[in-house]
């Protein structure tokens, strides 16, 4: 791993390709659609949410937290009449599953099994202490089989640092709207990420409006340097709340996980776009 980068951020990179396949494969997307949850977006509220129940959209709005909440709406309580929690989850794994079943053809079990391993063990050791969503997916029972362990483990792991990013963004005092007004002035196109989040163009510019009030952004709409390091003390604030669960590994256990990890976490990236919406850099360090 880099030197450069903080230890939980550089695993975070290579751990959350394989969750995400979820969203990103054909045999994610197939799996829903079997399940009767067609459409992308019943199939991801669907999925994420299962852990937690046949919910309302409240409690997702508020742990999704950049979703605006008429999209989460139209998704939630409805999706549990086309498939209940169960048969989401069962679906979520099968889909992540037969998707790592391919991209990881050529990766020999024992490797792969070694990162389920690694992973499970990082699982156990976590303080779920405020974060639902990770609580909620490490409550699950351990799937059967290997690709479905490794997905499992993954999505336990990027949940809790996904509920611990939620906290720092709070605590910078951002909405879910302005979060994603800050990162699209950093490096990510409006027109890409807008839509993917359901913001109307009158929500997303009084988020903007908001924020160059509060100096985070010029009147044109660029971060100011006050914002870039208000930016980095969040994503620091991230990588802290991360940290407990590495912190007694020698930075030689850290290498060992990381590389056993990256020809896994690259072969994931190829199923997903270049530019993503989760916050992923070009390319894993």
């Amino acid at each position: 791993m880099t030197e450069l980068v903080h230890p939980a951020r550089a695993l975070w990179w290579l751990f959350e390709p394989v969750h995400a396949v979820t969203y990103f494969s054909p045999e994610g997307r197939a799996a829903f659609e079997a399940a009767g949850l067609r459409g992308t977006w019943r199939g991801y509220f669907a999925g994420r949410a299962a852990p937690l129940g046949p919910v309302d959209a409240p409690p997702v709005i508020a742990g999704f937290f950049s979703f605006a909440p008429s999209m989460v709406e139209r998704a939630l309580p409805d999706v549990w009449k086309l498939a209940d929690p169960d048969v989401a989850l069962a679906a979520r794994v099968e889909g992540a599953s037969a998707a790592l079943a391919r991209l990881l053809e050529h990766v020999e079990p024992e490797q792969v099994e070694l990162v389920a391993d690694l992973l499970e063990q990082a699982v156990t050791r976590l303080d779920c202490a405020g974060r639902v969503l990770a609580a909620a997916n490490a409550a699950l029972p351990r799937p059967a089989g290997l690709y479905g362990r490794l997905w499992q483990a993954a999505t336990v792991m990027r949940e809790h640092r996904g509920d611990g990013h939620v906290a720092a963004l709070v605590a910078a005092g951002l909405d879910g709207c302005e979060a994603l007004v800050v990162r699209c002035a950093l490096d990510v196109r409006r027109d890409m990420m807008q839509p993917l989040r359901g913001w109307t163009d009158g929500q997303w510019d009084a988020a903007t409006a908001r924020l160059v009030e509060r100096g985070w952004l010029t009147e044109r709409g660029t971060i100011t340097e006050c914002g870039r390091i208000r930016h980095q003390s969040l994503e620091a604030a991230t990588d802290l709340a991360a940290t407990r669960v590495w912190e007694n590994h020698p930075r030689a256990e850290l290498d060992r996980i990381a590389a056993a990890l990256k020809p896994i976490s690259a072969l994931c990236r190829t199923a997903l776009p270049p530019i993503n919406p989760i916050g992923l850099p070009a390319a894993t360090a």
